[in-house]
């Protein structure tokens, strides 16, 4: 009579615990105070790496000066900032901060007018900071091949040789946001990129945010139509802190966010 064989035991492999997402930017209970005024108060905010992020909120709300505290333009009162979890930006310079990866771009675009498109990319570009000889050096290959590159990005690329001081407003913060491509960030702290745009100039620069899919991206936006057009995560701020997080839908939702947009609760709307 044949002897039964014991089925071969299956040893499973261990559950693949998945990646945690790395935090690119972090605040411990940052409290920024002006003569009494405090602007942020225990704000403890994180992003992570590869994010794209909006920050809303009424004037005063700290927004920018949030965006300060980052690229080292004002020092908590108490508290820290951190870069990629453990870099603390709070003692560093502001171009120190920008040679770790940091870029800022504010609301009125700021560029060489009276240079072409092409060069003041090239001016832009990590490693070329003087501007005449930046202009007499020549370009090697590969470095070509970036300012291609990023000229397709920002969509310029038939106006490269054009003087940025004919661009239209909406090209000039194209342009500049290329310029900080051209120095490599690897965090993108953008305010209001889409004030003073056209309706068409307005979508293409939501377009334009979403193909930078390797960058970090923090924007600080008052256009809610922008926002809910092209936003994935939504911050709230209010008074100094952080109201509410979360989709669009999310944030449009909470009665909390409706009372201080509209000065009254949503129940006193219906």
């Amino acid at each position: 009579m044949p002897v039964a064989t014991p089925a071969a035991s299956t040893t499973l492999p261990p559950p693949v615990t998945p990646l945690m997402p790395q935090k690119i930017l972090s605040t411990e209970n940052v409290t920024v105070d002006f003569d009494g005024f405090k602007a942020i108060q225990n704000l403890n905010f994180s992003m992570n790496a590869g994010e794209l992020r909006f920050l809303i909120g009424p004037n005063g709300a700290g927004k920018t000066t949030l965006l300060d505290i980052i690229c080292g333009r004002v020092r908590p009162t108490q508290g820290k900032a951190y870069f990629k979890g453990n870099i603390n930006l709070g003692r560093m310079q502001e171009h120190r901060i920008a040679q770790l990866g940091i870029g800022r771009k504010f609301q009125a675009p700021s560029v060489f007018a009276s240079l072409t498109v092409l060069d003041n990319l090239e001016l832009a570009m990590q490693g070329r900071r003087g501007v005449f000889s930046s202009l007499r050096a020549r370009l090697n290959s590969d470095e070509q091949d970036r300012i291609m590159q990023c000229l397709q990005t920002i969509r310029l690329e038939e106006r490269a040789n054009e003087l940025a001081g004919a661009l239209s407003h909406g090209e000039k913060q194209w342009l500049e946001i290329g310029m900080l491509l051209m120095q490599e960030p690897e965090l993108l702290l953008l305010d209001e990129p889409a004030a003073g745009m056209t309706d068409r100039e307005t979508e293409q620069m939501g377009e334009l945010l979403h193909t930078l899919t390797d960058k970090s991206i923090l924007i600080v936006e008052h256009d809610m139509e922008f926002v809910r057009t092209f936003a994935r995560t939504v911050t709230v701020m209010h008074e100094g802190n952080i109201l509410r997080e979360g989709t669009m839908d999310e944030v449009q939702n909470d009665p909390k966010v409706a009372e201080v947009y509209l000065g009254r609760r949503v129940a006193d709307v219906a």
